[in-house]
């Protein structure tokens, strides 16, 4: 057997030691130090050692974890740069608003939560007292990720420094009559506050590593120099579970984002109980974190814990703090001293001393009230250590109670998230413990009244100079009028209406051919950002990387395998392509803090993220709809499209969906372009409309999701009819008539109109010369560049209706007098083409790819969903059969000549 207590192999037995009799010594005397004093003196000698070592500049690795107390001692704390008393007043009135706007709208049934900013209060307070800088500060400003759940204690700051009134707090939650405040962090319902969307859970965290590291991006490409803008990321110690909050954070240590804190707000509760009912929240954190390289500050105990930490000669109260699991120290909040005296105290000889000498009000004052984030000390030497921590981000683990100040109904109770009010007793309790001057006489008819100091009060002022001081208000966002950026010329788009010739062309290359002449426009192209999740080469935009360089922090530390080669793989620290590797929650939240600096820095930028059409919309339409939130502008580009389009990948590689899921989102113009030359009319007019002078009446805050594809094909010429243009940008124009196409049709052949998006319409135009020379049959192809475009401005006109407007869709008035009856044809499932239907006037059919995807060649595939040309012959001549203008024989003649 093997015996346990025998020293297991170790990676260490693999390095030389160059004097083994010193080091059993070094093992001899930790030995000795563990059998006379015990293993916590022996651990704690290792401890300080290790801390020594680290001072001195050995290089050691980390440990993970600390013990269960205050990164920041007592002793070391700064004093606080301010009133620390008028903070506490000004807090207690943002606590008192905060809940009882809540309250009062909890009689509509609109709900709040209250409990999160009751524990986080001190979290926000400190830093919008002393360390959050505005917009009028250098740089940009700070750039604040609020907690949804805290956002009643943000409305009730900017109802005490003037920037809301009454009639906005009692419309928390109530937006459809104007004046009314969102529930949460909603920059597209509150836009002169709000900068970021946090409410869905996790992507507040992801996003706000990626807004730091583009500040970088920015000051290093020399666009701004942001580089006194720091990031704060509010968040919830549930939150950390959501695998998104976690994803980047060896992104942030690895590019040194000291611009970046985290403050997580550690009241050891999420939704429905504890957060880690069995195990401690705050330790898995630390590690977690330590690991992927964070300087970790731990801020979990009040001042009133410094007398028992003073009384803890032989470390039993740090053993028993690091053991005591997170539910029981929830419990310790509800019960009496008694309770904590057994429980806690009475599991340890020396322990059961200690308590002797507290009382019971210093022990409830301990565990009921003494937190590390409820004291604006303590939140201030956490903070002000954060900013002074250089080379790498950090993460503040604030230990608090849900609820707090609320009362011991509210407390740490598991139901609190749901709680959605207090009872009139409860607020003048709390009014109570929170000092403030609210009589009785107010609460009439037991309505909860607001509080204020009044206009010109101390607390006013005080409030305003230490804005006014930081940079002006906070949150805020601010669009300042930018002028629009010139137009590239001309001939980039021009390019592409000669068509490719002889020469078979996709439109995925079509478009970074496009793209690569914009970047070299001089008055625009500096402002390109290529994003990509290292799928360049998939897109052949490897000839970007020198010209461009790829964007890293350290430049280029390394000689690159291809240098010999044209188009080697180039780093440099100004480098415009952002290659994020392999994650699109990555490249995202890249895409969403380019498309925002318009806002957020005063500078427009023009993102374009080109992906895997497949995961894009199902990987991360959250993040899309967080962007259509954030009021961002760009271009998001879904490669290798299509159902049939990529070969041999297979189900899970085979997109037929996603322009249904981009039909959802109300800021997306999502289009299937046929041809290179619809790409470039679509570029182009995105660009105006977000980038230059939009229309009257047009929303510039958009974002456009084009499907290109990778099968090389013939791009033609553009047509020469009248209104094209608009017609591509609409979402549908007739490419050619039967009679335009040469095939001569008779002057009474039946007729029929074929619509096809994207590659679809090389199989309608197949089907069309089937159709004429087979069938006596003539089809009129349609490019249908957008069906979600022509569905978004039908369902205008008929809301226009509704209000008494007579307004005729434009899908209508462009099939107008168009003889037959409409079969539509798309790579994608016929959901996407059907969303049309019910404003067609003509006969309406539709083909698509629905189902899961299979690995096969591309005809074999279309064959497969009942798509390609003979599909579509045999579905036209049903659909005249059924019109009585073809024989019904027809359709089973066409069945078996094409073997379907």
């Amino acid at each position: 057997m093997t015996d346990p207590n025998a020293i297991q192999p170790s990676e260490l037995d693999q390095l030389p030691d160059r004097d083994p009799e010193e080091t059993a010594e070094w093992q001899a005397s930790l030995d000795a130090v563990a059998k006379a004093a015990g293993p916590h003196r022996a651990a704690y000698l290792m401890r300080r050692t290790l801390e020594r070592a680290e001072g001195a500049g050995v290089a050691l690795p980390k440990l993970l974890e600390t013990d269960y107390v205050n990164t920041i001692p007592t002793a070391a704390e700064p004093t606080v740069a301010g009133d620390e008393a008028m903070e506490a007043r000004i807090t207690a009135w943002n606590r008192w608003n905060a809940a009882a706007m809540v309250t009062r709208g909890s009689k509509y049934g609109v709900g709040g939560h209250i409990a999160t900013f009751a524990s986080a209060a001190w979290l926000y307070e400190t830093g919008f007292n002393h360390f959050f800088k505005g917009k009028e500060s250098d740089g940009s400003g700070d750039q604040l990720y609020v907690q949804g759940h805290a956002s009643p204690g943000i409305y009730a700051r900017a109802f005490l420094d003037g920037r809301l009134t009454e009639a906005h707090l009692d419309n928390f939650r109530q937006e459809a009559g104007g004046n009314g405040l969102p529930s949460y962090p909603h920059p597209r319902r509150l836009p002169w506050l709000w900068e970021f969307p946090t409410v869905s859970m996790g992507l507040g965290p992801l996003s706000a590593i990626y807004q730091a590291r583009f500040n970088r991006y920015l000051t290093n490409r020399g666009i701004k120099d942001v580089s006194s803008s720091h990031v704060w990321a509010f968040l919830g110690d549930g939150e950390m579970d959501e695998p998104e909050a976690t994803a980047a954070l060896a992104l942030a240590a690895r590019e040194e984002l000291d611009n970046l804190t985290f403050v997580i707000n550690c009241n050891l509760q999420r939704l429905d109980g504890p957060v880690r009912a069995n195990f401690k929240i705050v330790q898995e954190l630390e590690a977690q974190f330590r690991g992927a390289g964070w300087n970790v500050i731990k801020s979990l105990w009040g001042t009133a814990w410094d007398e028992l930490f003073a009384l803890d000669t032989t470390g039993a109260l740090v053993r028993r703090l690091r053991e005591v699991p997170d539910a029981q120290v929830q419990t310790y909040q509800t019960r009496d001293a008694a309770y904590i005296r057994e429980d806690f105290f009475g599991k340890d000889p020396a322990l059961v001393e200690m308590a002797k000498l507290l009382s019971d009000d210093k022990i409830l004052e301990c565990f009921h009230l003494s937190r590390g984030g409820h004291e604006a000390r303590k939140v201030y030497a956490a903070y002000k250590a954060a900013l002074e921590h250089k080379g790498g981000p950090t993460v503040i683990l604030a230990q608090t109670v849900k609820g707090f100040t609320l009362g011991q109904g509210f407390a740490s109770k598991n139901a609190n998230h749901q709680m959605k009010k207090l009872t009139v007793d409860e607020f003048r309790t709390m009014r109570d413990l929170l000092e403030l001057p609210i009589p009785d006489s107010r609460f009439a008819d037991g309505q909860v009244p607001y509080g204020h100091p009044g206009v010109d009060s101390p607390e006013i002022r005080y409030l305003q100079e230490r804005r006014a001081a930081l940079g002006g208000p906070a949150p805020a966002r601010r669009v300042h009028p930018l002028a629009p950026l010139p137009t590239p010329a001309d001939k980039a788009f021009a390019a592409f209406d000669k068509g490719s010739g002889s020469q078979n062309l996709a439109t995925t290359m079509a478009f970074v051919r496009l793209v690569k002449d914009l970047v070299r426009d001089k008055e625009t192209g500096r402002r390109w950002v290529p994003i990509v999740p290292d799928e360049a080469r998939t897109f052949g935009m490897e000839s970007l990387f020198p010209s461009l360089g790829i964007y890293s922090p350290k430049g280029q530390t390394y000689e690159p395998v291809d240098r010999d080669q044209l188009m080697y793989y180039k780093e440099a620290k100004n480098g415009q392509i952002l290659n994020e590797g392999i994650t699109e929650a990555g490249s995202m939240a890249d895409f969403i803090a380019a498309s925002t600096s318009y806002a957020t820095h005063g500078e427009a930028m023009i993102p374009f993220y080109i992906f895997y059409s497949m995961f894009g919309w199902q990987r991360t339409a959250d993040q899309m709809w967080q962007l259509g939130d954030q009021l961002g502008r760009g271009f998001l580009v879904g490669a290798t499209a299509g159902r049939t389009t990529l070969t041999g990948e297979g189900l899970q590689h085979a997109d037929g969906h996603s322009p249904v899921i981009a039909a959802t989102n109300p800021a997306a113009l999502s289009y299937d372009p046929a041809f290179a030359y619809e790409i470039a009319v679509i570029v182009k007019d995105g660009l105006r409309r977000m980038y230059g002078q939009a229309a009257p009446g047009e929303d510039q805050n958009v974002f456009y999701y084009l499907t290109v594809y990778n099968e090389p094909l013939p791009q033609p010429v553009k047509p020469s009819v009248a209104g094209i243009d608009e017609g591509i940008v609409k979402g549908l124009y007739r490419f050619n008539t039967a009679e335009s196409a040469g095939l001569s049709p008779a002057a009474n052949a039946p007729r029929i109109q074929l619509l096809g998006s994207g590659t679809a319409i090389h199989w309608a135009l197949e089907a069309q010369k089937l159709l004429a020379e087979e069938w006596g049959v003539a089809a009129d192809v349609w490019s249908a560049t957008s069906w979600g475009e022509l569905r978004r401005d039908a369902m205008e006109a008929d809301a226009a209706l509704l209000r008494g407007e007579e307004r005729i869709p434009y899908l209508r008035r462009a099939l107008q007098g168009a003889e037959g009856p409409v079969l539509a044809v798309s790579d994608y499932m016929r959901q996407v083409p059907d969303q049309i239907a019910q404003w067609v006037e003509q006969d309406y059919s539709s083909l698509g790819a629905d189902g899961f995807g299979l690995s096969d060649t591309r005809a074999a595939a279309r064959r497969h969903f009942g798509v390609d040309a003979p599909s579509i012959v045999v579905a036209a001549l049903a659909q005249l059969a059924r019109r009585g203008e073809v024989k019904a024989t027809a359709v089973k003649e066409a069945r078996e000549r094409y073997g379907l």
